[in-house]
């Protein structure tokens, strides 16, 4: 099942469901009024929606044609965004990048860092960046939205508790990072809105793609209409979105919509590209002495999508313009 919200004028849109081929979408409101409606309610609509998302495949749903435009990201705002760094290639070259070691307990202990989410960007909606001197960069990531998740939760007993996966676009600030980092309490101004993709879909829609809590299919970026990643978010993924769950749930519980990411897809094999020019920097500087390729700039456009075994998109297309205030 696949499930987008609709821009309405409202803070928090309205719940459709969409066609499995991207082609139409019909109203949901009825069963529930949004998305978050819908997951604080979980096991009375899923099987409501799934039968209306049949009557959509069957053509038997009063349906519009899909238009990512007309759509915001499925929570347009939400209860938390946490976002790890489950790809420990991203997180070794980019430490290296700030000439800093990467922590002793790197294959042991998750990475993640907690981000606004009270104003989530749309898929279509534009990077606003008032300068470009502060570094704008694309990151390209899965996530999943979660149920209410218990405190203590374990990586065993984790899989119930994910709800829906989706693509995301974590925009990252990267020349204010390192003096917000070097005063010890972590990121803020360097992480504005971040973005995702118009679908999430349900584990069972991914197919033998989702298992071990991983996502096994490629991720790819393209950059001003030239593809710079076709990374597989799979095999390299060091922590689960299930161990990522017990790392979150050790010392408090997680309301259901909270939002959870993979961190940047990356691959040690170069061939397979970047998920964010950051790690281009690095591999420049590791090669030449110091990086080449600039930052985003106004006017530039970056796309995220990731497809199917049938080759068919599974949550349509991030596609955003970085813009100037």
């Amino acid at each position: 099942m696949k499930l987008a919200t609709k821009r309405t004028g409202t803070r928090d849109g309205s719940l459709v469901v969409v066609k499995r081929d991207l082609t139409a979408i019909t109203d949901a409101s009825t069963i529930a009024p949004t998305l978050q409606a819908a997951l604080d309610h979980w096991s009375v609509v899923e099987p409501k929606l799934k039968a209306l998302a049949a009557q959509l495949e069957a053509g038997t749903a009063t349906s519009e044609p899909w238009d990512a435009t007309k759509l915001h990201c499925p929570l347009p705002r939400a209860f938390e965004w946490v976002d790890g760094s489950a790809y420990l290639n991203h997180v070794r070259l980019v430490r290296k990048a700030r000439k800093v070691d990467p922590p002793a307990t790197l294959e042991t202990d998750p990475l993640v860092y907690q981000g606004g989410s009270s104003h989530l960007l749309g898929s279509t909606d534009d990077i606003v960046i008032r300068d470009e001197a502060w570094g704008c960069d694309f990151e390209s990531e899965v996530a999943v939205i979660l149920g209410d998740v218990p405190m203590g939760l374990t990586a065993a007993d984790a899989a119930p508790h994910v709800r829906l996966v989706m693509l995301v676009n974590d925009v990252s600030l990267r020349n204010l990072i390192p003096d917000e980092l070097a005063k010890g309490f972590g990121f803020f101004q360097g992480k504005p809105a971040t973005a995702f993709s118009p679908v999430a879909c349900t584990p069972d829609e991914l197919g033998e793609a989702w298992r071990d809590g991983r996502v096994h299919l490629t991720l790819k970026t393209w950059l001003n209409g030239t593809q710079v990643g076709d990374t597989h978010a799979g095999p390299e993924m060091h922590f689960s979105f299930f161990r990522l769950m017990e790392h979150l749930a050790k010392t408090r519980q997680f309301a259901a919509g909270t939002i959870l990411g993979s961190g940047t897809v990356s691959n040690e094999d170069r061939a397979r590209g970047i998920s964010c020019l950051a790690e281009q920097r690095m591999i420049e500087t590791i090669e030449t002495g110091g990086p080449k390729t600039p930052f985003l700039k106004h006017g530039d456009r970056v796309e995220i999508e990731m497809f199917g075994a049938d080759g068919k998109s599974l949550f349509g297309r991030i596609d955003q313009r970085v813009k100037k205030v």
